[in-house]
């Protein structure tokens, strides 16, 4: 590995916006580490990017399961060496109404969205100290501005990252760790049926590209597309309930 090579490991990297972010990263020349539930998928993608010239290095892993997440990622990051940035991308969708009494898909939801971040997020921070710099990232949502009718839950554990991340960059000023946070707007991609429907909708290629063109920069916050979301997601707060319904 050339010395100027740069190492990026995405959490979540087999589907969607991790896999466009792994592609988008492979054609800058960086060294990936990539973990995802699917072994299959993350297989297929490892052999696409490898046979392109890329050294990569994968291993399987359910962000859910919490007590996995440091030794799977500190034993990937051990075989990676040096670790320059960390994304953190795992994520499900998932619709309810309050009131039918399915606490066990909200559990699911806030166990993978914000407990499964958090643990990624702490096993990078606890590897770039000793180290002494790196990169954070955590992929939230538009929802973390304005909740999304149905989709309570979701948009709880997205705005709960918002806030632990921006926690986060204040607790690690001065160690040489940045930390970023992704709000990306409506992206169409397979993990998300149905998006065609919401306006403004982007291509997950055209969000991975700005996402890294954002991290390249170390800008705190980074929301995707940048057109036109930098101005409607501050805005969504003042729209009244009846609008936001409508919407969604």
């Amino acid at each position: 590995m050339p010395p100027s090579a740069r190492t990026v490991v995405i959490v979540g990297a087999s589907r969607g916006i991790g896999a466009c972010l792994a592609r988008e990263y492979a054609a800058r020349g960086w060294t990936l580490g990539l973990l995802a539930r699917s072994e299959d998928a993350l297989a297929m993608l490892g052999h696409e990017l490898r046979n392109g010239g890329t050294r990569v290095e994968t291993a399987v892993l359910d962000v859910a399961d919490t007590a996995r997440v440091a030794p799977v990622l500190g034993e990937l990051m051990q075989r990676l060496g040096r670790v320059d940035l960390v994304i953190a991308n795992a994520g499900v969708l998932g619709w309810r109404r309050a009131g039918d009494g399915n606490l066990d898909e909200d559990r699911r939801i806030i166990q993978t969205n914000l407990m499964g971040a958090i643990a990624v997020i702490d096993a990078a921070v606890a590897h770039f100290k000793p180290q002494g710099h790196g990169q954070i990232a955590g992929i939230s949502s538009l929802s973390a501005y304005r909740g999304i009718p149905g989709s309570g839950a979701y948009s709880a554990s997205k705005a709960a990252l918002t806030n632990y991340l921006e926690a986060l960059r204040m607790e690690v000023a001065g160690r040489g760790i940045a930390v970023s946070i992704v709000h990306p707007g409506f992206v169409n991609t397979d993990i998300s049926p149905g998006m065609e429907k919401y306006p403004f909708v982007a291509a997950p290629e055209k969000v991975a590209k700005e996402i890294a063109d954002g991290l390249e920069k170390k800008r705190k916050n980074i929301v995707v597309p940048r057109f036109p979301w930098a101005a409607l997601m501050p805005a969504m707060r003042l729209l009244p309930d009846s609008v936001m319904k409508k919407v969604f």
